[in-house]
């Protein structure tokens, strides 16, 4: 995916609920991706939480799908600077596999990687606290494939490229640990009320 500064879409509208640069993608949902979409069936879809934990575990589909259902109803940033408001995404929040695995003390970071290989990494903080989910149902629907279905990680409060398609597992960590797009000049964090999209920012 090649992406630029000045990639602006629509005008922008003067909304506070917009953080700054972003424009209401409105009806519209844009594909973008780093890799090409997989073939990947719920039945063949596996995730893993492994690290700094007391118990590594990896489910399948119908092991995923027995922990309690969660959802998110609310906004979505994406860096090349489109956001879609009141989104609707189903599945299970990532608290939920934390209590299974059980972090240590230690663990301050995560590396989120897919089955594709990609890569995104994340402040622990990001990722607990119900404020990041596994998703597979967008609008009351199977995640499409292209939006990272059969399963996708949310974390709705930073720029949508930390949310990984296709997610395949979460690595804890001591520290901090680049992924894909932090490696190639992205900012680590990328909180969209802060604008940041680059290194420096």
């Amino acid at each position: 995916m090649n992406v630029t500064r000045g990639f602006t879409g629509r005008p922008r509208v003067d909304d506070p609920g917009l953080p700054p640069g972003q424009y209401d993608a409105g009806d519209e949902w844009p594909v973008l991706s780093a890799e090409v979409t997989p073939e990947l069936a719920p039945a063949d879809w596996t995730f893993r939480v492994d690290g700094l934990v007391d118990e590594p575990r990896t489910w399948n589909w119908e092991q995923a799908h027995e922990l309690p259902a969660s959802a998110y109803e609310g906004d979505i940033h994406c860096v090349t600077s489109w956001s879609k408001f009141g989104v609707r995404f189903g599945g299970v929040s990532l608290d939920s596999f934390l209590n299974v695995v059980r972090p240590h003390v230690a663990a301050t970071h995560a590396v989120a990687y897919s089955h594709t290989g990609y890569t995104t990494n994340l402040p622990l903080a990001d990722l607990t606290g119900g404020r990041a989910w596994i998703a597979w149902e967008y609008d009351g629907r199977p995640l499409a494939p292209e939006h990272g279905g059969p399963a996708r990680l949310l974390v709705p409060h930073l720029y949508f490229w930390k949310s990984a398609k296709w997610i395949a597992g979460i690595r804890l960590l001591d520290h901090d640990e680049p992924g894909f797009w932090e490696q190639n000049g992205y900012h680590a964090r990328g909180n969209p009320w802060e604008e940041q999209r680059y290194t420096g920012d």
